[in-house]
């Protein structure tokens, strides 16, 4: 039988663990001169820090951990480019001084 809410649950964590593999590839991809390097050491990462991170904060066992690093190193590209330039950094965030919200963002309980 298929376990439609476990692949869900994994899917979570590997959104989360790809958020912040990426931020640690890009910042060490710096000793890589070759792009096809990087897809490798990308995904190395992924997998040694998926495992990492489900072994210290979940029950989950090692063949599923590699799942969800190799969740996390599908994911951690698209959503990095998903992102990218939508993001404000730290600091523009805390120099900015009127926040403006459209009336496209804003969720009322009587639109649902």
């Amino acid at each position: 039988m298929f376990h439609i809410e476990y692949l869900q649950e994994l899917l979570v964590i590997g959104i989360a663990l790809s958020t912040i593999t990426c931020a640690l590839v890009q910042k060490t991809k710096i000793i890589f001169t070759n792009s096809k390097y990087i897809v490798f050491y990308s995904l190395f990462i992924n997998l040694i820090i998926g495992v990492i991170f489900c072994l210290t904060f979940t029950d989950i066992t090692l063949p599923t951990s590699l799942w969800i690093g190799f969740f996390a190193f599908i994911g951690a590209d698209s959503i990095y480019k998903a992102l990218e330039g939508k993001i404000s950094s730290y600091s523009d965030i805390l120099n900015r001084k009127n926040i403006t919200i459209s009336k496209d963002n804003i969720i009322n309980e009587e639109d649902k």
